[in-house]
């Protein structure tokens, strides 16, 4: 029997409802319709009241951005992240909208948080808004690249930040966090800790995170044994979204109530990192001196914090440049074009947080 084929799930999206489709139903004139629901023109009260009947039967909504354009563009293009608390999603957009504002094209954000359905209503708004693309940087999930590969089926135009999505059609803009997690790594292992912390993520949930599997590759490379049992993750799975301050605080007290607590944390970004460091100063430790605490992500605050942060920096705004430009390329007429997937350089930031003075 021949091997069954792997289908995607389909998003279950409908054709917007058109003014021809009104005509039709109505069995009056395309013109007749644009006047009525553009509130031009004459029309007779009886044909007035039989075409916003039509209008409410199927369900019709006026395309505010399409009104008047000639060709089948709305100049918008979605943007989805996470959340917007995290300064990294605030630089990335950033980026975007730079390159975005200067061909002419407008943008609208949503964000996930830590749901699967969040994300999938963020990306059928894209849709039901006509977006002539979207660029997505939320973490991979099985559920949402199915979704996303059912989108595609649309001529939905969709860059990918950070996480993978393997479609010919699907560009990709990343950052080498497999080497920036090696890294950062091997500098508390040249510091001299031997039992370092990953928090943010859970063992299960790390195959994807590849901050991660740079950590897990340093202390391979280096002769440490693996702990599981100092990798802590939030408590319910963070699926599309960031780890939190709340996650690397509660995660940290989890790691200092253990018999052997670890001397060093790598915490999955600046912010889990910052969560970090709060639950070793409510435990009257002393940073780096008894515990060193790195991050990943260089934001601004990073720099500020008590002791200053060692962390990762990826060049954020130049992701977001370079995510806008592909998408760009692909909505005017490079449809058809080989893949590309551009990785960006990352760079260790050393500050007092891991080196004791």
């Amino acid at each position: 029997m021949a091997e069954k084929q792997k289908t995607h799930r389909q998003p279950k999206l409908s054709r917007p409802t058109t003014i021809r489709d009104i005509a039709e139903h109505t069995g009056v004139a395309v013109m007749t319709v644009s006047r009525v629901v553009n509130e031009s023109g004459y029309v007779s009260q009886e044909m007035r009241e039989k075409v916003l009947k039509a209008v409410q039967e199927l369900n019709y909504h006026p395309n505010g951005l399409a009104r008047g354009l000639k060709r089948r563009r709305t100049q918008a293009i979605g943007i989805l992240v996470p959340d917007i608390a995290n300064p990294f999603a605030a630089e990335l957009v950033g980026g975007i909208q730079e390159v975005l504002s200067a061909r002419g094209y407008s943008s609208f954000i949503s964000t996930s948080d830590r749901s699967t359905t969040r994300e999938e209503a963020g990306l059928r708004a894209l849709f039901d808004h006509r977006a002539d693309g979207a660029i997505v940087a939320t973490r991979e999930t099985k559920a949402g690249n199915d979704f996303l590969l059912g989108l595609l089926n649309y001529d939905l135009q969709i860059v990918v930040v950070g996480r993978e999505l393997n479609h010919p059609r699907v560009d990709r803009v990343t950052a080498d966090h497999f080497k920036g997690g090696y890294d950062v790594t091997e500098h508390l292992i040249r510091m001299g800790h031997t039992r370092i912390a990953f928090v943010g993520v859970t063992p299960a949930n790390g195959a994807g995170l590849h901050r991660y599997r740079g950590y897990m590759e340093a202390l391979r490379a280096n002769g440490i044994p693996f702990d599981e049992q100092l990798v802590v993750g939030p408590k319910v799975d963070a699926g599309p979204g960031f780890s939190t301050q709340d996650d690397g605080y509660e995660g940290t007290k989890r790691l200092l109530a253990s018999k052997r607590h670890p001397t060093a944390i790598f915490a999955r970004n600046d912010f889990t990192a910052m969560g970090s460091m709060y639950a070793i100063r409510d435990a009257g430790l002393a940073i780096p001196d008894d515990i060193a605490v790195a991050g990943f992500d260089n934001v601004p605050l990073s720099a500020y914090t008590a002791p200053p942060l060692t962390t990762v920096a990826q060049r954020t705004v130049l992701q977001g440049r370079e995510a806008a430009l592909l998408l760009l390329d692909r909505i005017d007429g490079n449809r058809q074009r080989e893949r590309r997937n551009i990785c960006l350089d990352c760079e260790l930031i050393v500050r007092q947080s891991t080196t004791r003075s």
